[in-house]
């Protein structure tokens, strides 16, 4: 008899020490962002508790203002504000974030909570190696706003996605979803805030499995190289 595979559990720290422990040089990231930083700040706290075998090369923000940057820059981290209004488009801006990229020699590029829609410049550049996250279980309620776009809609089960980015909107091959309860009580701020735990869990997660090599394209469909292709894998059910 076949014996039942156990589902894979993003944020155990057993596997997450696994490519470390090997001696696998780590993965260096890149994290783009414009604002608080909350998923950064996730990732930085996995990489300095031992769970995530990465580095992360540099920030960049497009807003001065991002807290992001402070986070950054409280680590140790180069932080980087590049204008986006100091270019005459996308291209230019992305060719010049490019540049950065390249000379923090990044691997991968993170995107959390950028408010950019990134152009065929950085996409040629980073062939699939480009992560976003996303409050919502695509492709549902894709774009901005995606928790009121859940409670206006009356769904009874939220939650995060994280993503390839290809040239589209919040539509590349999806590698993880959490899902979490919509409650009666709930606001756009509460049930944001419950998503957003969610997305400080799996985020660093699905960067280990990319860091360790595991992840496998096939059309749209995204595979963990370990021989589990559950979908019990990557979806966390909600406890009622």
């Amino acid at each position: 008899m076949k014996r039942a595979r156990s589902a894979l559990n993003l944020s155990d720290p057993v596997l997450c020490h696994t490519t470390a422990a090997t001696g696998t040089p780590a993965t260096r990231i890149a994290v783009l962002v414009s604002g608080n930083g909350s998923n950064l700040q996730s990732i930085i706290d996995h990489i300095e508790m031992g769970k995530l075998n990465a580095t992360v090369a540099c920030v960049i923000s497009n807003r001065e203002d991002a807290f992001a940057l402070d986070r950054a820059r409280k680590h140790s981290i180069p932080a980087h504000y590049v204008n986006h209004r100091s270019f005459p488009d996308r291209m230019s801006f992305d060719a010049n974030v490019v540049a950065l990229l390249k000379e923090h020699q990044v691997n991968l590029v993170v995107l959390a909570g950028f408010n950019r829609i990134l152009s065929q410049v950085m996409l040629d550049a980073f062939p699939k190696a480009i992560l976003n996250i996303h409050p919502a279980l695509l492709p549902t309620f894709p774009g901005n706003h995606a928790q009121r776009q859940a409670l206006l809609h009356g769904t009874k089960i939220a939650g995060c996605t994280v993503h390839f980015v290809d040239s589209g909107t919040d539509t590349g091959p999806i590698i993880a979803q959490a899902a979490v309860p919509v409650l009666d009580t709930d606001t756009e701020e509460t049930l944001c805030r419950r998503i957003l735990k969610e997305e400080h869990r799996i985020y660093p997660g699905v960067i280990q499995l990319y860091a360790e090599g595991r992840i496998r394209i096939e059309g749209r469909r995204v595979f963990i190289n370990s021989g589990t292709e559950s979908a019990n894998d990557f979806l966390e059910n909600p406890h009622f």
